[in-house]
């Protein structure tokens, strides 16, 4: 017997506009009539709208073809369900880097060993495949690694045992085929971390100090391994000789190959680099004499620094590593500036600045002209570009700089230590600067190299910093900012959810990743979270027991995420949708109606018997109305 439709399908839709998201699921169930209802497309837009609390100014995804698979991507396909807990490290894991093909990752820890993991199982689970301890290296622990493009070898950097302000670091190459150590390079401070350039050379850095507040970054291109056929070949070469002033230093190394910019506005003050062409001009005709001997090299200060690490390498073994000094992953070089203000005084500080200022802008390489003008030749070519933390006004990092690689300068043939540049340019300008304007404790590329995500602590608005050495505080709520490299350009909206309690001198850093359609990031609140990056809404947190250090998502499924903690654990977080698939059997996974079986985590623990025998929803909370 045929009733018919009881009410009109528009009442049925202004009722179901006044029902959650999960209510309108099931009562579609009922009848064809309310199947169909419940997929109209202007109630699921309402809907989104609604549940996310997104402004609806904001529009939906380019690649979105529904507002229900819209919706349900969201909340469907976010890695934010515990399924594994790795306790093989026995200390405080710091850093996790994925392989480019995402089939293995590598996790540093406190316990100095750098452990490489296996993701396809067939049981899904993930495995410890090798684990190397940099203690014979006189290493304090590892901290930071990285895969070759084509996951051939592994960059590790580490580091070294010493006394509690030391700044020492070392950059080691491991083979993936057969894990053997095929080079080591110093690395100072060990904050640079290091980052490879391409396939066979990696970047690392050295700071030299020319003054009481001021010092020189030198930035080395190494080739990871000498061949015997290039045993004539050169496998080291400066890069950049970069000055720095008021205490600050380079730090956070990572190279960005950006495609084409069609037109991007670069935000250079054109008059003040006329200004400053001026003065060199004014300098170079008055024949001031140099107050610092910059051509010098250090080797006396390196050789000193050798013998006194050799000696702290033998006072620590005869002790016994249980006794080591261990220096804590802060900010990093300060110790020679600390000295120096205990037997110079202010005035002279300040005098020694305003010099190796005026210095600088006599004696600095110009700028590339294809960054700051994109008219000038180069237009059309893809360009790498060299990004890192530095400063200007303050020893805490609060500025982005951004250094072209040219593509004659990615090999360590030719020219060695920069016999290119006239013998009155010590020193490479910085080809573009943005400043964060707070202090920067994360940075992370978007997979396309199109964006980059910088973790900040504002500083108080209007805040004048007088004295260096005493930056001004910073928030506990911490900002990621989000940099078009296309046009080097701040975008508008920032995210924030994560936070921080450490002050300015025992800030740490927070590793962040990005994925295709999502960002994370570690915080010191024991959670990791995770944004959309199109609507920029915070959709998870990740619960630790500890401060969260570092996340990464796999490169060949986003749904599938890890997180490090200070808790010594590694969680592996996949998304309710690829944990229904796992749990589900051969004939549950036959193509189905439209029954959404995305509904099916609401009624009776659906997750329930996870690997480490919780159940599988546990350990992620959403955040309060969406946000």
């Amino acid at each position: 017997m045929d009733w018919g439709p009881v009410l009109p399908d528009c009442l049925v839709l202004e009722i179901f506009l006044h029902l959650p998201h999960d209510a309108v699921l099931r009562a579609g169930l009922t009848c064809r009539q309310w199947q169909a209802v419940s997929r109209d497309e202007f109630l699921w837009r309402e809907l989104f709208y609604r549940y996310y609390r997104i402004p609806r100014s904001v529009p939906r995804h380019p690649s979105a073809v529904s507002w229900y698979r819209e919706f349900k991507r969201l909340y469907d396909c976010i890695p934010c369900v515990e399924v594994q807990t790795l306790r093989e490290h026995s200390d405080q894991v710091l850093h996790l880097a994925f392989s480019h093909r995402g089939h293995r990752f590598s996790s540093c820890s406190k316990d100095c060993t750098v452990k490489l993991w296996d993701t396809e199982r067939q049981d899904g689970n993930i495995s410890l495949v090798h684990s190397t301890s940099m203690r014979q290296f006189n290493w304090g622990y590892t901290q930071f690694s990285q895969f070759n493009p084509d996951d051939t070898l592994l960059l590790v950097s580490g580091v070294y045992l010493g006394p509690h302000h030391s700044s020492s670091g070392e950059i080691a190459v491991i083979s993936l085929e057969n894990y053997t150590l095929l080079s080591r390079v110093r690395n100072k401070p060990y904050d640079v971390f290091g980052c490879w350039l391409n396939e066979t050379h990696l970047i690392s850095g050295n700071l030299h100090w020319i003054g009481n507040m001021t010092s020189c970054s030198v930035l080395w291109l190494n080739k990871a391994f000498q061949d015997i056929e290039s045993e004539n070949v050169n496998v080291v070469k400066r890069l950049f000789k970069i000055q720095n002033f008021n205490a600050s230093t380079i730090r956070t190394v990572m190279v960005a190959h950006c495609r084409r910019h069609d037109n991007p506005d670069l935000l250079l003050d054109y008059e003040a680099q006329s200004q400053a062409r001026r003065q060199r001009a004014e300098q170079d005709n008055q024949n001031h004499p140099l107050l610092f001997d910059l051509a010098t090299s250090d080797s006396e200060e390196e050789e000193e620094e050798v013998e006194n690490e050799d000696q702290c390498e033998m006072d620590e073994r005869s002790r016994g590593f249980s006794s080591a000094r261990i220096p804590p992953l802060t900010i990093s070089g300060l110790d020679h500036v600390i000295h120096s203000r205990k037997h110079v005084g202010a005035r002279e500080l300040q005098i020694e600045t305003q010099v190796a200022q005026m210095m600088g802008r006599a004696y600095t390489k110009a700028p590339d002209a294809s960054v700051i003008d994109p008219s000038e030749s180069g237009e059309g070519e893809d360009k790498t570009y060299l990004l890192f933390t530095t400063g200007s006004l303050t020893y805490s990092p609060h500025q982005i700089g951004i250094k072209r690689i040219k593509p004659d300068q990615m090999t360590t043939s030719g020219p060695v230590l920069g016999e290119e540049r006239s013998s009155e340019e010590f020193f490479d300008s910085l080809d573009h600067v943005i400043d964060i304007h707070g202090h920067i404790i994360g940075m992370g590329l978007s997979p396309d190299h199109r964006y980059l995500y910088v973790n900040s602590r504002a500083w108080p608005k209007g805040c004048v910093i007088s004295d260096p050495m005493s930056p001004p505080p910073i928030a506990e709520e911490i900002d990621m900012h989000v940099i078009d490299l296309k046009s080097l350009r701040e975008e508008r909206r920032s995210l924030r959810a994560h936070r921080a309690f450490t002050p300015n001198d025992e800030c740490f850093f927070i590793f962040l990743d990005v994925s295709r359609d999502f960002v994370a990031s570690g915080a010191e609140d024991k959670h990791g979270y995770i944004w959309d990056r199109h609507y920029n809404i915070c959709l998870a947190r990740l619960a630790h027991d500890d401060v969260v250090n570092s996340v990464a998502f796999s490169p060949a499924d986003q749904e599938l995420l890890l997180s490090a903690s200070d808790d010594s654990t590694i969680k592996v977080w996949r998304s309710p949708r690829m944990v229904r698939l796992a749990h589900a059997s051969p004939r549950q996974l036959r193509p189905r109606s439209l029954l959404p079986s995305w509904l099916l985590r609401h009624k009776n623990g659906a997750f329930a018997g996870g690997v480490n025998g919780k159940a599988a929803g546990e350990g992620w909370k959403r955040p309060p109305d969406g946000k």
